[in-house]
């Protein structure tokens, strides 16, 4: 995780997703970039508009893209304050998940922040970690969770979105004095013709450095959700690593139960991979 990403709501103050990741930053040694995303003059503007009022959406939008912009220094200042050595502020224009995935591409961590409001943001924060590419970091709307926790609880199914979700929280990993492997009941894979070799997750955390140990984890689907972070309270952990799963290709943003749930409600750090 050398090149982390944090998306700031707002270009005059900076709150807990930003702080977090400065912090994270400046524990792992990594680059820390700051994103303040303007919205585009199509999604602001009426559905009849007139020349006029165009031109004046326009103009407010270049007026607030130039105020963020020249938040540059006050961002790199302080994101140094709380942490990170290395630190820039860029400003972008567009759809939000969109321009999350396109800057993603070349980093590697997506930080984002849970508002109070758990339904609205858990909506909002479902539908950029199923479409941007890159792992998702969800900071709670309380506390002051560490950045490189003792204990860290890892959701494991054996399905390809747990297995992306632990390959990219490996740093994090590493540097974890517990890591307990929360096991429920394998997804099914899709039918298929061909053959693929089984992932042993003891194995390849073993081969990382990471010596961790087992709990079973008996639950519905439906109670999947509120039993992981459950499991997760009672080990004590200060992060939970978990795959985020779409109930279909067509609808993103209607994510599954148990992401859902753990996106409204987890009072601590989630490490999400789609």
């Amino acid at each position: 995780m050398q090149d982390i990403l944090a998306y700031a709501s707002s270009f005059a103050t900076w709150s807990r997703g930003p702080a977090y990741a400065a912090r994270m930053a400046g524990a792992l040694d990594a680059s820390l970039t700051g994103l303040y995303v303007s919205p585009s003059p199509l999604a602001m503007a009426p559905t009849y508009e007139t020349p006029e009022l165009m031109t004046y959406v326009l103009e407010g939008i270049r007026e607030l893209v130039e105020s963020a912009s020249a938040a540059a220094p006050a961002f790199v200042r302080w994101a140094g304050e709380h942490g990170a050595k290395k630190a820039a502020w860029q400003v972008a224009e567009g759809d939000l998940p969109s321009v999350l995935g396109h800057i993603g591409n070349w980093h590697d961590l997506l930080v984002l922040e849970r508002t109070p409001v758990p339904e609205e943001s858990a909506a909002e924060l479902g539908r950029i970690a199923l479409s941007v590419e890159i792992p998702c970091l969800i900071v709670p709307p309380e506390g002051t969770p560490s950045p490189t926790p003792e204990c860290i609880a890892v959701a494991w199914n054996g399905s390809p979105e747990a297995i992306r979700a632990i390959h990219a929280a490996r740093p994090l990993l590493a540097r974890a004095g517990r890591v307990v492997v929360l096991s429920g009941t394998p997804r099914k894979a899709l039918t298929e013709i061909d053959w693929k070799p089984q992932f042993d997750l003891d194995v390849y955390l073993r081969r990382h450095g990471v010596r961790a140990e087992e709990r079973r984890l008996l639950a519905s689907d439906e109670e999947a959700g509120q039993a992981l972070l459950a499991a997760a309270a009672e080990v004590d952990a200060g992060l939970l690593v978990m795959g985020a799963y779409g109930r279909t290709r067509f609808s993103e943003w209607f994510f599954g139960g148990a992401t859902r749930h753990v996106l409204s409600h987890a009072d601590i750090p989630v490490v999400m991979r789609h």
